[in-house]
């Protein structure tokens, strides 16, 4: 299990990536070797305050797979991806999502290590099919970008190699929280609605194109990082838990459930203006998502520690006011708000 040797986070210095780094260093795991691009964004302020024992840039890592530098390596938590749903080149999203990961869960059965992998909620496209984490169901879905399409592919390529009896994939849900702020255009409503509550007072939200659904009650599946990647730890660490598996919070709540504690959060009053979506996303905006985590439930997992509110509160009041990072906190980590 995870101590058994060394732990190897790749997107160490991304969003989960970075979260997953600092709950392992919760549990005192510190012999981690992350793995990144460190651009010209600010993800590398996200490691800053952890504590690992190596860092290589991503295309350096399988010339140092069977290096003494990377020996005793137990555990891998493959994250590392190219996560922007915008992403227009096909071609490069096959090779970073797909082939990237293909050759990385090759090495690692062949190696006989854990692998955990990031998959996504994204291949559900407009859920039409369903979003059950069963491998029998995966020739239905229809992707709605390439993106999602990338991590479907491979999601396909380890069921018809017999991979999936053996490794884990993770479909996250829509996941908020700290560390994202270099995510730009990708960033959580939370932290773009903070920006604009704390600026100007008020906040824009979509309007409602489907008859269904009034403005700001589009509904969304909105999982804290916080128990993202407890659920990633709990999956890795769990004898016989192998598969796809949803992690979500196993409820959907609306656009408006998520922003209003941003309001209150700052001892404002709620100001909410909604603006036509652009014509350009209409068709493929999903209106509903939510995960079924009875696979999840299965394994033992007790269920999520954050409600949604409270965990707004956490990350509006513990992180995004003083533009703090998970780590920021010292030894006493725990600044989860009251309910």
């Amino acid at each position: 299990m995870i101590e058994d040797g060394k732990i190897l986070v790749t997107g160490g210095a991304g969003f989960i990536g970075s979260a997953l780094v600092w709950a392992l260093n919760q549990r005192g795991f510190e012999d981690i070797i992350v793995t990144d691009v460190l651009g010209r964004d600010d993800k590398w302020k996200n490691l800053v305050p952890l504590r690992f024992q190596d860092y290589l840039e991503s295309d350096q890592l399988f010339d140092q797979l069977d290096s003494p530098r990377l020996a005793d390596i137990g555990t891998i938590f493959h994250l590392g991806a190219q996560s922007a749903t915008t992403e227009q080149d096909a071609r490069y999203l096959a090779l970073n999502n797909y082939d990237y990961t293909r050759r990385l869960a090759e090495w690692s059965i062949r190696h006989e290590r854990r692998f955990v992998y990031a998959s996504s909620a994204a291949t559900y496209g407009d859920g039409s099919q369903g979003m059950k984490d069963d491998v029998a169901e995966l020739d239905r879905l229809r992707p709605l970008n390439m993106y999602g399409y990338s991590k479907h592919l491979f999601d396909k390529h380890a069921r018809s190699k017999g991979w999936l009896d053996r490794i884990v994939g993770l479909k996250y849900f829509n996941v908020f929280g700290p560390n994202e702020a270099h995510k730009g255009s990708m960033r959580s409503v939370v932290h773009k609605s903070f920006e604009q509550i704390r600026d100007s007072g008020r906040v824009k939200l979509f309007r409602s194109h489907h008859p269904d659904y009034r403005d700001g009650e589009q509904m969304r599946d909105f999982l804290y990082v916080k128990d993202a990647v407890e659920m990633t730890i709990h999956l890795a660490d769990t004898p016989g838990a192998n598969g796809l598996y949803n992690l979500g919070s196993g409820q959907a709540q609306t656009w408006k459930d998520l922003v209003e504690p941003v309001f209150t959060t700052l001892n404002l009053p709620i100001q909410i203006d909604f603006i036509d979506m652009p014509e350009s996303i209409r068709e493929k905006y999903q209106y509903y998502t939510c995960a079924d985590t009875a696979r999840l439930r299965e394994t033992g997992w007790p269920g999520n520690a954050w409600r949604l509110a409270e965990a707004v509160r956490d990350y509006v009041g513990g992180y995004l006011v003083d533009d703090g990072r998970l780590g920021d906190e010292g030894e006493e980590t725990d600044s989860k708000a009251s309910p």
